[in-house]
């Protein structure tokens, strides 16, 4: 009696630092002599909403077992991406996959989450609590979900630039404020 209580117990343990999203589920059918097979390919996103995410892709005969290989795909390739405040983006990005484009913004705490459906997904379980996202050009839910991981690959943290340039961090910190940035000569 507890052995059957305990295996999900167990598994919610283990999975239960990632949220798991579903963006999207297409169906295909392939017509065979006896009629047609239908075929599911998912798209999922995960992360565990402090900073990690991935994004994996599935197809199998059954709904539930696309997911769980698209679930399983999307956490072997997770990316880590630096927060301000554990709340937004560090600065404005650009990304593109194909003929999708999306436009990544900063925002002011209280702005929430101002995007389209498969961004938004992406960055609920990245844990961006704060953002303004525009989507151009195609809206193929697996153009715009590449395309934003793209865009992500591109944020950098004051403290990656600031040890890239050999400065420290407060005096970049301080540039950016006095908008001193552009160099006097």
């Amino acid at each position: 009696m507890a052995n059957p209580n305990m295996r999900p117990n167990q598994r919610d343990e283990r999975d239960s630092e990632f949220v798991d999203r579903l963006v999207h589920i297409n169906r295909v059918a392939k017509v065979v002599k006896g009629g047609r097979r239908f075929g599911f390919a998912a798209l999922v996103v995960v992360g565990d909403q402090k900073g990690r995410v991935g994004f994996g892709h599935g197809k199998a005969r059954e709904v539930p077992e696309a997911i769980r290989k698209a679930t399983e795909s999307a956490k072997r390739q997770m990316i880590r991406v630096p927060l301000r405040e554990g709340r937004t983006l560090h600065h404005d990005v650009y990304g593109r996959h194909g003929a999708g484009r999306v436009v990544l913004r900063a925002a002011p705490p209280g702005t929430g989450i101002i995007a389209g459906g498969p961004m938004r997904a992406v960055f609920e379980t990245l844990g961006v609590q704060d953002v303004v996202a525009k989507a151009l050009g195609s809206s193929n839910p697996y153009n715009m979900v590449r395309a934003t991981f793209e865009a992500l690959k591109e944020e950098d943290s004051p403290r990656s630039v600031a040890a890239r340039r050999g400065l420290k961090v407060s005096t970049l910190q301080s540039r950016r404020r006095d908008g001193s940035d552009v160099a006097e000569a």
